[in-house]
Protein backbone atom coordinates (compact mmCIF):
# COMPACT_ATOMS: atom_id res chain seq x y z
CA UNK A 1 0.00 0.00 0.00
CA UNK A 2 2.69 2.37 0.82
CA UNK A 3 4.35 1.92 -2.81
CA UNK A 4 1.26 2.31 -4.26
CA UNK A 5 1.40 5.83 -2.41
CA UNK A 6 4.32 7.29 -3.69
CA UNK A 7 4.57 10.25 -6.20
CA UNK A 8 5.82 9.99 -9.33
CA UNK A 9 9.03 12.00 -8.50
CA UNK A 10 9.47 9.99 -5.41
CA UNK A 11 9.30 6.77 -7.94
CA UNK A 12 11.48 8.70 -10.31
CA UNK A 13 14.51 8.87 -7.11
CA UNK A 14 13.80 5.06 -5.81
CA UNK A 15 14.47 3.93 -9.44
CA UNK A 16 17.39 6.04 -9.40
CA UNK A 17 17.72 7.60 -13.28
CA UNK A 18 18.62 10.22 -15.35
CA UNK A 19 16.40 12.28 -17.48
CA UNK A 20 15.94 15.50 -19.23
CA UNK A 21 13.49 17.55 -17.47
CA UNK A 22 13.87 15.85 -13.92
CA UNK A 23 12.83 18.62 -11.96
CA UNK A 24 10.24 20.13 -14.18
CA UNK A 25 7.71 19.26 -11.46
CA UNK A 26 9.50 19.59 -8.84
CA UNK A 27 11.80 23.12 -9.27
CA UNK A 28 10.50 24.31 -12.58
CA UNK A 29 12.83 27.26 -13.02
CA UNK A 30 16.06 25.13 -12.26
CA UNK A 31 17.45 25.53 -15.59
CA UNK A 32 16.60 29.08 -15.84
CA UNK A 33 18.03 30.17 -12.75
CA UNK A 34 21.37 28.60 -13.50
CA UNK A 35 21.74 29.98 -17.36
CA UNK A 36 20.62 33.29 -15.48
CA UNK A 37 23.59 32.86 -13.22
CA UNK A 38 26.03 31.65 -15.77
CA UNK A 39 24.98 34.31 -18.17
CA UNK A 40 25.56 37.23 -15.80
CA UNK A 41 29.07 35.73 -14.60
CA UNK A 42 30.19 35.60 -18.61
CA UNK A 43 29.19 39.13 -19.07
CA UNK A 44 31.57 40.76 -16.45
CA UNK A 45 34.34 37.54 -17.32
CA UNK A 46 35.02 36.14 -20.59
CA UNK A 47 36.93 33.17 -18.48
CA UNK A 48 33.92 31.56 -17.08
CA UNK A 49 32.62 29.19 -19.68
CA UNK A 50 35.79 27.53 -19.73
CA UNK A 51 36.14 27.63 -16.02
CA UNK A 52 32.31 25.87 -15.78
CA UNK A 53 33.39 23.30 -18.56
CA UNK A 54 36.79 22.45 -16.87
CA UNK A 55 34.92 22.13 -13.53
CA UNK A 56 32.16 19.21 -14.74
CA UNK A 57 34.90 17.32 -16.35
CA UNK A 58 37.21 17.20 -13.15
CA UNK A 59 34.16 16.51 -11.38
CA UNK A 60 33.43 13.64 -13.54
CA UNK A 61 36.60 12.14 -13.93
CA UNK A 62 36.94 11.61 -10.03
CA UNK A 63 34.32 9.67 -8.02
CA UNK A 64 32.12 10.46 -10.80
CA UNK A 65 30.13 13.39 -11.77
CA UNK A 66 28.84 13.61 -7.99
CA UNK A 67 29.91 17.27 -6.89
CA UNK A 68 33.10 15.89 -4.94
CA UNK A 69 35.26 18.62 -6.65
CA UNK A 70 33.04 21.29 -4.49
CA UNK A 71 34.12 19.70 -1.34
CA UNK A 72 36.16 21.54 0.99
CA UNK A 73 34.80 21.38 4.64
CA UNK A 74 36.29 18.12 5.12
CA UNK A 75 40.87 17.28 5.66
CA UNK A 76 42.76 16.76 2.40
CA UNK A 77 39.62 17.22 0.05
CA UNK A 78 39.35 16.33 -3.56
CA UNK A 79 39.73 19.73 -4.97
CA UNK A 80 43.28 20.24 -3.41
CA UNK A 81 44.83 17.46 -6.14
CA UNK A 82 47.56 18.17 -8.44
CA UNK A 83 45.12 16.69 -11.10
CA UNK A 84 43.41 19.78 -9.74
CA UNK A 85 45.18 22.74 -10.44
CA UNK A 86 43.74 25.71 -11.28
CA UNK A 87 40.12 24.26 -11.22
CA UNK A 88 37.16 27.37 -10.42
CA UNK A 89 34.35 28.17 -10.99
CA UNK A 90 33.03 27.19 -7.39
CA UNK A 91 31.40 30.79 -6.51
CA UNK A 92 29.43 30.35 -9.48
CA UNK A 93 27.92 27.51 -8.70
CA UNK A 94 27.01 28.52 -4.64
CA UNK A 95 25.46 31.70 -6.34
CA UNK A 96 22.92 29.13 -8.15
CA UNK A 97 22.49 26.94 -5.26
CA UNK A 98 21.66 30.10 -2.99
CA UNK A 99 19.18 31.15 -4.88
CA UNK A 100 17.59 27.73 -5.53
CA UNK A 101 17.25 26.75 -2.15
CA UNK A 102 15.20 29.76 -1.77
CA UNK A 103 13.15 28.56 -4.16
CA UNK A 104 12.89 25.03 -4.20
CA UNK A 105 14.85 23.63 -0.37
CA UNK A 106 16.36 20.55 -0.91
CA UNK A 107 15.56 19.80 -4.33
CA UNK A 108 18.51 20.36 -6.94
CA UNK A 109 21.73 19.16 -6.29
CA UNK A 110 25.31 20.33 -6.49
CA UNK A 111 25.97 17.70 -8.94
CA UNK A 112 23.21 18.87 -11.86
CA UNK A 113 24.50 22.86 -11.25
CA UNK A 114 27.74 21.61 -12.26
CA UNK A 115 26.45 19.94 -15.48
CA UNK A 116 24.11 22.50 -16.25
CA UNK A 117 26.54 25.41 -15.72
CA UNK A 118 29.51 23.45 -18.27
CA UNK A 119 26.24 22.89 -21.07
CA UNK A 120 25.20 27.07 -20.46
CA UNK A 121 29.18 27.81 -20.46
CA UNK A 122 29.31 26.18 -23.95
CA UNK A 123 26.44 27.85 -25.42
CA UNK A 124 27.12 31.23 -24.12
CA UNK A 125 30.81 30.77 -26.07
CA UNK A 126 28.92 29.96 -29.34
CA UNK A 127 29.35 26.67 -29.00
CA UNK A 128 25.91 24.20 -29.44
CA UNK A 129 22.98 24.08 -26.63
CA UNK A 130 22.26 20.23 -25.62
CA UNK A 131 19.90 18.99 -23.12
CA UNK A 132 21.23 17.62 -19.91
CA UNK A 133 19.92 14.58 -18.33
CA UNK A 134 19.41 15.49 -14.46
CA UNK A 135 18.55 13.38 -11.16
CA UNK A 136 22.06 13.21 -9.99
CA UNK A 137 22.30 13.11 -6.37
CA UNK A 138 25.79 14.76 -4.54
CA UNK A 139 28.33 12.28 -3.43
CA UNK A 140 29.61 11.75 0.37
CA UNK A 141 32.94 11.51 -0.39
CA UNK A 142 35.64 14.02 -1.24
CA UNK A 143 39.11 13.19 -0.82
CA UNK A 144 42.31 13.94 -2.47
CA UNK A 145 44.57 10.53 -3.50
CA UNK A 146 40.86 9.57 -5.10
CA UNK A 147 42.03 12.25 -7.70
CA UNK A 148 45.33 10.69 -8.64
CA UNK A 149 44.82 9.50 -11.84
CA UNK A 150 43.27 12.54 -13.71
CA UNK A 151 44.59 12.65 -17.12
CA UNK A 152 47.88 14.99 -16.87
CA UNK A 153 48.89 17.62 -19.59
CA UNK A 154 52.18 15.53 -19.70
CA UNK A 155 50.86 11.82 -20.56
CA UNK A 156 51.75 10.15 -23.17
CA UNK A 157 48.88 9.09 -25.98
CA UNK A 158 48.90 5.50 -24.47
CA UNK A 159 48.01 6.75 -21.07
CA UNK A 160 45.27 9.22 -21.84
CA UNK A 161 43.32 6.40 -23.76
CA UNK A 162 43.54 4.01 -20.75
CA UNK A 163 42.32 6.60 -18.63
CA UNK A 164 39.37 7.91 -20.68
CA UNK A 165 38.92 4.24 -21.61
CA UNK A 166 38.43 3.48 -17.67
CA UNK A 167 35.88 5.95 -17.41
CA UNK A 168 33.98 4.32 -20.38
CA UNK A 169 34.99 6.50 -22.97
CA UNK A 170 36.48 6.19 -26.17
CA UNK A 171 39.37 7.75 -28.81
CA UNK A 172 36.57 9.61 -30.30
CA UNK A 173 35.32 11.10 -27.16
CA UNK A 174 39.27 11.67 -25.79
CA UNK A 175 39.62 13.69 -29.00
CA UNK A 176 36.72 15.93 -28.74
CA UNK A 177 36.86 16.29 -24.53
CA UNK A 178 40.15 17.37 -24.45
CA UNK A 179 41.28 18.72 -27.14
CA UNK A 180 38.36 19.81 -28.76
CA UNK A 181 36.92 21.51 -25.24
CA UNK A 182 39.86 23.47 -25.59
CA UNK A 183 39.06 25.52 -28.11
CA UNK A 184 38.16 27.90 -25.12
CA UNK A 185 40.07 28.86 -21.52
CA UNK A 186 43.86 29.40 -21.13
CA UNK A 187 46.22 27.52 -19.16
CA UNK A 188 49.34 28.54 -16.63
CA UNK A 189 53.00 28.64 -17.61
CA UNK A 190 53.49 25.81 -15.12
CA UNK A 191 51.46 23.29 -17.56
CA UNK A 192 54.16 24.20 -20.01
CA UNK A 193 57.54 24.38 -18.53
CA UNK A 194 58.42 20.92 -19.58
CA UNK A 195 57.33 21.18 -23.36
CA UNK A 196 58.97 24.29 -24.12
CA UNK A 197 62.31 23.34 -21.95
CA UNK A 198 62.45 20.29 -20.69
CA UNK A 199 61.02 17.67 -23.15
CA UNK A 200 62.97 14.25 -22.84
CA UNK A 201 65.54 16.11 -19.89
CA UNK A 202 67.80 17.19 -22.26
CA UNK A 203 66.67 21.22 -22.47
CA UNK A 204 64.94 20.66 -25.33
CA UNK A 205 61.04 21.60 -26.59
CA UNK A 206 58.50 19.23 -28.36
CA UNK A 207 59.57 18.59 -31.29
CA UNK A 208 55.71 18.44 -32.35
CA UNK A 209 55.66 21.98 -31.85
CA UNK A 210 55.72 24.30 -35.11
CA UNK A 211 58.61 25.74 -35.63
CA UNK A 212 57.31 29.28 -35.78
CA UNK A 213 54.83 28.82 -33.57
CA UNK A 214 57.54 27.76 -30.88
CA UNK A 215 59.52 31.12 -30.67
CA UNK A 216 55.68 32.67 -29.73
CA UNK A 217 55.18 30.11 -26.98
CA UNK A 218 58.30 30.72 -25.56
CA UNK A 219 58.05 34.44 -25.25
CA UNK A 220 54.47 34.15 -23.74
CA UNK A 221 56.04 31.36 -20.82
CA UNK A 222 59.52 32.65 -20.94
CA UNK A 223 62.00 30.21 -19.25
CA UNK A 224 62.51 30.99 -15.12
CA UNK A 225 58.96 33.65 -15.88
CA UNK A 226 55.98 34.07 -14.46
CA UNK A 227 54.76 30.38 -13.59
CA UNK A 228 51.66 31.27 -12.75
CA UNK A 229 51.04 33.81 -16.25
CA UNK A 230 48.12 32.65 -18.56
CA UNK A 231 48.18 32.04 -21.85
CA UNK A 232 45.01 31.14 -24.64
CA UNK A 233 44.60 27.14 -25.64
CA UNK A 234 43.24 28.49 -28.91
CA UNK A 235 45.50 31.13 -29.77
CA UNK A 236 43.65 31.83 -32.91
CA UNK A 237 39.74 32.10 -31.83
CA UNK A 238 39.98 31.55 -28.12
CA UNK A 239 37.05 33.16 -26.21
CA UNK A 240 35.03 31.39 -29.11
CA UNK A 241 33.51 28.05 -28.71
CA UNK A 242 34.34 26.47 -31.99
CA UNK A 243 36.94 23.61 -33.50
CA UNK A 244 39.73 25.52 -34.19
CA UNK A 245 41.40 23.78 -31.66
CA UNK A 246 41.33 20.70 -33.74
CA UNK A 247 42.83 22.65 -36.22
CA UNK A 248 45.13 23.96 -34.69
CA UNK A 249 46.50 20.09 -33.37
CA UNK A 250 46.99 19.43 -36.71
CA UNK A 251 49.09 21.91 -37.47
CA UNK A 252 51.08 21.42 -35.17
CA UNK A 253 50.43 25.04 -32.81
CA UNK A 254 48.60 22.53 -29.49
CA UNK A 255 49.65 24.52 -26.24
CA UNK A 256 49.43 21.89 -24.49
CA UNK A 257 51.23 19.02 -24.44
CA UNK A 258 48.59 16.33 -24.25
CA UNK A 259 46.50 17.88 -26.87
CA UNK A 260 49.75 17.28 -29.31
CA UNK A 261 49.93 13.95 -28.83
CA UNK A 262 46.35 13.24 -29.74
CA UNK A 263 48.06 13.27 -33.34
CA UNK A 264 51.07 10.88 -32.16
CA UNK A 265 48.60 7.98 -32.57
CA UNK A 266 46.66 6.68 -35.66
CA UNK A 267 42.90 6.88 -34.46
CA UNK A 268 43.21 9.48 -32.19
CA UNK A 269 44.82 11.45 -35.31
CA UNK A 270 41.82 9.74 -37.58
CA UNK A 271 39.98 12.30 -35.59
CA UNK A 272 41.85 15.71 -35.28
CA UNK A 273 42.00 15.43 -39.36
CA UNK A 274 38.08 14.63 -39.99
CA UNK A 275 37.30 17.64 -37.67
CA UNK A 276 40.40 19.67 -39.10
CA UNK A 277 39.46 19.07 -42.52
CA UNK A 278 36.09 19.96 -42.50
CA UNK A 279 34.96 23.35 -43.14
CA UNK A 280 32.79 23.60 -39.90
CA UNK A 281 34.80 25.71 -37.40
CA UNK A 282 33.02 29.34 -38.93
CA UNK A 283 29.51 27.09 -38.06
CA UNK A 284 30.42 25.38 -34.51
CA UNK A 285 26.80 25.27 -32.94
CA UNK A 286 25.81 23.02 -36.30
CA UNK A 287 28.83 21.43 -37.63
CA UNK A 288 29.52 17.24 -36.97
CA UNK A 289 32.03 18.72 -34.50
CA UNK A 290 29.22 20.37 -32.18
CA UNK A 291 26.80 17.91 -32.01
CA UNK A 292 29.49 15.10 -31.69
CA UNK A 293 31.01 17.09 -28.75
CA UNK A 294 27.19 17.61 -27.34
CA UNK A 295 26.88 13.58 -27.36
CA UNK A 296 30.44 13.35 -25.71
CA UNK A 297 29.19 15.28 -22.92
CA UNK A 298 25.76 14.05 -22.37
CA UNK A 299 27.86 10.80 -22.26
CA UNK A 300 30.28 11.90 -19.88
CA UNK A 301 27.71 13.52 -17.66
CA UNK A 302 26.68 9.72 -17.22
CA UNK A 303 29.98 8.80 -15.76
CA UNK A 304 29.30 7.13 -11.74
CA UNK A 305 26.55 9.09 -11.21
CA UNK A 306 24.54 8.77 -8.02
CA UNK A 307 20.70 8.58 -8.31
CA UNK A 308 17.72 7.17 -6.16
CA UNK A 309 18.60 6.75 -2.47
CA UNK A 310 22.29 6.76 -3.18
CA UNK A 311 24.11 10.17 -2.39
CA UNK A 312 22.25 13.18 -0.77
CA UNK A 313 20.93 16.81 -1.94
CA UNK A 314 23.67 19.05 -0.48
CA UNK A 315 21.93 22.32 1.20
CA UNK A 316 25.59 24.04 0.92
CA UNK A 317 27.64 23.10 -2.22
CA UNK A 318 31.30 23.07 -0.37
CA UNK A 319 29.75 20.56 2.39
CA UNK A 320 28.15 17.32 2.89
CA UNK A 321 24.65 17.61 4.67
Amino acid sequence: MAMASLTFHQFTLIQGQLKVGFYSQTCSNAETIVNSVVKEATLSNLRIPPVLLRLHFHDCFVEGCDGSILIDKVPDPEKGADGHQGVDGFDQIQKAKDQLEAQCPGVVSCADLVALAARDSVALAGGPFYEVETGRRDGRVSSKPLADDMPDVNDPIETLKSKFRRKGLSESELVLLSGGAHTIGKTACFFMSKRLYNFTGRDDSDPEINPVFLPALKNQCPKNGNDFGRIPLDQVSGDKFDDQSLHNIKNGMAVLASDARLYDDNVTKKFVKSYADSSGHNRAAGSSFAKNFSTAMVKMGRIGVKTGVSGEIRRVCNSFN
